[in-house]
């Protein structure tokens, strides 16, 4: 799936047969097995990413495929292991493609398809943002926006898996109690409305849970504001998304008498940053696959598309209060 220029996903997408190039020494020809549509695939393909592929560029920053092929220099992966990108901007909505080694990285096939196909991105920024700001225990609690996320329900889970409640905001909607049900039954402790994060009901909840060290936003504006009078003084919110495209406001009394922190995090800096530091990578890849494996971790909830109905999956994807994830079957 092929955009030539910026603009709505929909309108510049689209699907052109090309020829699969050579395998290089150091190259890897992998069959692509499926894909997600991720709204930074979508900000990227509008122009309005930090980060975007020369054009023409092929859509698509995460998804898992089959190793077919590798170049006599290649020593990590044979044919027949699985794949994910190991950065931002493979372009992973193709059939095929032929990759340099050191853009993928090896998950295990005894996984679900669609746990591997939406691993690289969300799971892995929930994981980081639950370990990296503040170190929690069991017992411990923490807070959360756009609980229905790919990132929230994995948030949900892991923290769940180590003993972590959690407090979940949603957006009110006409099938909230469906929503409610779902996300408990990955593991929330609480699901709350962002209007019910104002009202004094709150206090109730923390009648049987200590306040959130820990804040993880993703959406900005006025929520963000709600759930920080919930945060313990020297508490941290984490922002990782901005869904309401709206800046984060805090009031001058929660940095003076509750010394908030505000730190930011964004998983293609993470990467970046610990290139040359396999172990940290390995660790985490580990770590999450441990969970999948033991039925701790499953995919967002998804709809699985075939490649040829991509117009019909991008604009699906683009709608508001979509639960569900599109993936692309390739």
């Amino acid at each position: 799936l092929l955009y030539e220029r910026h603009g709505e996903p929909a309108a510049v997408v689209q699907l052109k047969d090309l020829e699969v190039p050579k395998v290089g020494d150091c190259d890897v020809h992998v069959k692509m097995l499926a894909a997600p549509i991720n709204p930074a695939d979508i900000n990227m393909i509008q122009g309005t990413y930090p980060l975007l592929s020369p054009l023409p560029a092929v859509g698509g920053n995460e998804g898992v495929g089959e190793v077919l092929e590798v170049g006599h220099r290649v020593r990590a992966l044979k044919s027949g292991d699985w794949v994910i990108p190991a950065t931002t901007g493979l372009g992973t909505w193709r059939t095929q493609g032929v990759f340099p080694e050191e853009m993928l990285l090896k998950v295990p096939s005894d996984i679900p398809v669609l746990c591997a196909a939406t691993l690289s991105v969300n799971p892995c920024t929930a994981f980081r943002v639950l370990t990296d700001f503040e170190s929690l225990a069991p017992g411990d609690s923490v807070i959360q926006n756009a609980a229905n996320s790919g990132v929230g329900q994995a948030v949900i889970q892991i923290a769940r898996a180590s003993g972590i409640r959690t407090i979940n905001v949603v957006r009110d909607r006409p099938d909230l109690p469906k929503l409610v049900e779902r996300l408990m039954a990955l593991g929330a402790d609480h699901v709350v409305t962002e209007e019910m994060l104002r009202k004094p009901e709150m206090k109730d909840i923390f009648k049987s849970i200590p306040r959130p060290r820990l804040a993880l936003n993703c959406v900005g504006g006025k929520s963000t504001t709600e759930m920080l009078r919930h945060l313990q003084p020297k508490g941290t919110m984490v922002t990782y998304g901005g869904m309401a495209k709206q800046p984060v406001m805090v009031p001058v009394s929660a940095f003076i008498f509750r010394d908030v922190r505000l730190r930011g995090f964004w998983m293609t800096q993470w990467r970046n940053d610990h290139a040359q530091d396999q172990e940290s990578v390995a660790a985490m890849m580990d770590a999450l696959c441990q969970l999948i494996r033991r039925g701790q971790l499953t995919a967002p909830a998804c709809t699985e598309v075939p490649l040829q109905d991509y117009r019909a999956a991008l604009e699906a994807s683009m709608k508001p209060f979509m639960s569900s994830k599109q993936i692309l079957l390739l």
